[in-house]
This record gives C-alpha cells, sequence and structure tokens, in this order.
C-alpha cells in the first residue's frame, strides 16, 4: 500500500506561536481575510456551493457533508435562524478540538462568521464542554476581542453583516455532544436526544431552523475560501478530502494532535509519527475514532484513515482518536473501561441503553474481577445485539459495538477470564477462585 504524501500543516500551521492566539496576531498571519473575501465578495449560495464542491466532511464523527448540509438551512422565513458550534469535545480519546480552540481561537470564530453568512444565521451558539475551563475562558477572550475590533457584531469586518456569537458551557455530560441533546441543552433543558425526522435544519434551537458543524469542521472553511475547492480536494482521498487531525494517545511512544492527509494509513501514523510502541512491547489493537468505535488487531492496520475506508475495513474513523493498546493490555479490562463510561453516561431516556450498559458493565466486572461464568460471554453479545439499533441517538450502538468486537476479534482472552475466575494478566487481580 503506497503512503499518502505528507502536507504542510494548515489548520495547525502557526500552534508554535503564542500571538497566533489574539486579534493582532491572527490578522497578521492572514486572519479574517478569508471571512472579508466571502462576506464581501461572493453571495451566500456561493459559499455553500464552493463548500459543497471542496467535499468537507464533518469533522465532529457522522462525517455528513458540510455543504449539503448548510444547503438545507431554509431561505427567508420570518423564524431566526441559528449556528451551533459543537465544542462538546467528550469522545474518549479525542482532544483535537481544545487544542483548536486554545492555540486558535480566532481561526474558529472565523470558520464560524462564513458559515453563518452562508446559512444566513443571525446568531452562533459555541457550546462547549463543561470541563473545558481554560479553552472556554481563551474563546471568551477571543470572542471579546472580535466584538471590539469589529470582526463581530452589528457590522462585521465592515460588511454590513450582522452577527453575534455566545459561548454556553456545558455541564459534563457526555449526551450533550449528540446535537440533538445539545440543542435540548442550549434551551435549558435535560439533554435528552431528539427523534430524527425532524432534523435541525429546520427544526433545531427554540424550534428554530439551525445548523450544527464540529470545531474541526468549521476551522476548515477559512482555507477552503482562500485556497478553493480543488486544492482541498487534492488533498487525501477523492470522496473524503482535506487534511485530518489525528489523536493518538494509549502506548505510543509520542501521543498528540497529528495534523495529516486524510486517508493517511494508520500504520504510518502509529509508527512514524507516533513513534511506534515503547518498551519494547509489540501492538495488540487500535480503536482508530474514538471510544465508542470496533477495534482493529494488530493484522488490521494496513488501513487509510479516511471515512470509507475505515468503514469498508469493519470500523468508523468517527472523531478520529486513535487509542493505541500493546500486547501487555488486558482486553477484558479495557473494554470493561469503556463500557463503565457509557453506563455513567447514559442519559437514561431510552430502555436498551438504560438498562443494557448496566448489564454490560456488571457482566464484564464479574469477567475481570470474578463471578462470571463461560455462558457469560455470550450473554455479553447477546445483550450488545438487543442494545444496537434500538434507541433514539447512538450511544447505546457505542458500547454495543466495541463489545461485539472485542469479543469476537479476542474471544479466547474473555473465555479464560471466566475459566479462571480472575484476570491472568493483571497483577491487581484477584486470586484464583473455585467454580461450581
Amino acid at each position: 500500500m503506497q503512503s499518502v504524501p505528507f502536507v504542510t500543516s494548515y489548520l495547525t500551521e502557526h500552534f508554535g506561536d503564542d500571538a497566533f492566539r489574539s486579534y493582532e496576531g491572527y490578522a497578521a498571519r492572514g486572519g479574517y481575510e478569508a471571512a472579508r473575501a466571502a462576506l464581501s465578495g461572493r453571495t451566500p449560495a456561493e459559499v455553500v456551493e464552493l463548500v459543497k464542491n471542496a467535499g468537507l466532511q464533518g469533522r465532529g464523527g457522522a462525517g455528513f457533508s458540510a455543504g449539503l448540509k448548510w444547503s438545507f438551512m431554509p431561505q427567508g422565513g420570518a423564524q431566526p435562524k441559528y449556528l451551533v458550534c459543537n465544542a462538546d469535545e467528550s469522545e474518549p480519546g479525542s482532544f483535537k478540538d481544545r487544542l483548536l480552540i486554545e492555540r486558535a481561537p480566532h481561526q474558529v470564530l472565523e470558520g464560524i462568521l462564513i458559515a453563518a453568512f452562508a446559512t444566513g444565521a443571525e446568531k452562533t451558539f459555541v457550546y462547549i464542554r463543561g470541563e473545558y475551563e481554560a479553552p472556554a475562558r481563551i474563546l471568551q477572550g477571543a470572542i471579546d476581542e472580535a466584538y471590539a475590533r469589529g470582526a463581530l457584531g452589528a457590522d462585521a469586518l465592515g460588511t454590513g453583516f450582522r452577527h453575534d456569537v455566545v459561548l454556553q458551557r456545558g455541564a459534563g455530560a457526555y449526551i450533550c455532544g449528540e446535537e440533538t441533546g445539545l440543542l435540548e441543552s442550549l434551551e435549558g433543558k435535560r439533554g435528552y436526544p431528539r427523534i430524527k425526522p425532524p432534523f435541525p435544519a429546520t427544526h433545531g434551537l427554540f424550534g428554530c431552523p439551525t445548523i450544527v458543524n464540529n470545531v474541526e469542521t468549521l476551522c476548515c472553511v477559512p482555507h477552503i475560501v482562500l485556497r478553493g475547492a480543488d486544492w482541498f480536494r487534492g488533498i487525501g482521498p477523492e470522496k473524503s478530502p482535506g487534511p485530518k487531525l489525528y489523536c493518538v494517545s494509549g502506548h505510543v511512544a509520542r501521543p498528540g494532535v497529528y495534523e495529516l492527509p486524510m486517508g493517511t494509513p494508520l500504520r504510518e501514523i502509529i509508527y512514524e509519527h507516533a513513534g511506534g510502541i515503547p518498551n519494547g512491547r509489540q501492538l495488540k489493537a487500535v480503536i482508530p475514532g474514538g471510544a465508542s468505535m470496533p477495534p482493529f488487531t494488530a493484522a488490521e492496520i494496513d488501513v487509510p484513515m479516511d471515512m470509507d475506508s475505515v468503514q469498508k475495513a469493519g470500523s468508523f474513523l468517527g472523531s478520529a482518536g486513535i487509542m493505541v493498546m500493546d500486547d501487555a493490555t488486558c482486553m477484558v479490562w479495557a473494554l470493561l473501561n469503556l463500557i463503565s463510561f457509557f453506563h455513567h453516561e447514559s442519559c437514561g431516556q431510552c430502555t436498551p441503553c438504560r438498562e443494557g450498559t448496566g448489564w454490560l458493565e456488571r457482566v464484564l466486572r464479574g469477567l475481570e474481577y470474578g463471578g462470571a461464568s463461560v455462558s457469560d460471554v455470550e450473554l455479553l453479545l447477546n445483550v450488545a445485539n438487543n442494545i444496537q439499533g434500538n434507541t433514539i441517538c447512538a450511544l447505546a450502538d457505542g458500547a454495543a459495538m466495541p463489545t461485539r468486537t472485542f469479543i469476537t476479534k479476542f474471544r479466547a482472552e474473555f473465555e479464560e477470564h471466566a475459566a479462571l475466575g480472575r484476570c491472568p494478566l493483571r497483577a491487581d487481580a484477584p486470586p484464583l477462585r473455585a467454580h461450581a
């Protein structure tokens, strides 16, 4: 398999320069030029078409065409229109949006301004993860600067376009990363995901037309406006183009965020950019797109990291949160940690999720710490099968899919736990127990 050539950084180009966080530093490096060009030299329909032609897929996990989503916003009408920037980055393994906000807050705001102009949104709500205290403070400072310099408000950048931005901090609920749960929370209600349709583009925030975009998605927009759709399409594969931020964590020598072309092979990301597996260990498994995605084994990592390729290989790119596990990792323990998270973060609205994630956690805890039997491995699969596809949002699927894949690919390890009555890999596991 040929490696995708490395490309110059765009989204993260000036991250090493602290001055880039300020309005003056951002403007000195060409900041807000794209917004001026869009707001004063193009029509909203032309901007929508440009982004659509660029092939920008949403970077929040679903991978839906950003330009196509914008085109769903109804034109005219008496109702106000809203843009929502989803900065509720709560998926374990994902931390790219935090970096974008901390190091380039005005890049986020410029993307917001262009998207708002294209969709006719009069106000943007940035919904930021509750635990992101420092990023929220940095972004609010940038918003204040943008108002003071005339980039936001009644006459944005002197173009006659009015746009306001409001920062809203969440309360730490994972479910509010789901766009309709986020909208419910913004309205002051409990973050229960909504049944779709209707979709937010026609019935969103306060019942009004609303577009929800991820932070990274919006940060791509100024670069598309400045460099054109062909430039964006020239990076990465045809169906899934552009630069991409990959978050690499776990058992690698150099964990971090890497800006690479979409479609960069997973093996290259792990072994060349992230430095490989440290301490002489071998690779055992990789979750390619955040905690809710099925893992790959060490033999399955020759896959381009783009939406279509990862899905064809049996997982999903998701938020591109690459979680690497070496050969000392207990897969039962790893899955237990993931499922404990999803059980804790279930909003409780759907019975299969509310009860099913609890069942998964209890059975896995029994396998890891004693109290389970070999038949419980099948029970896990049965529960996962009954959860998946039977809830309003994808949280339950995010628990069920890894459960099924962990067991399918590492079944012998699960059965060994059950037979021994303890974890055979971890030193803090309880002693061997006798089976009845």
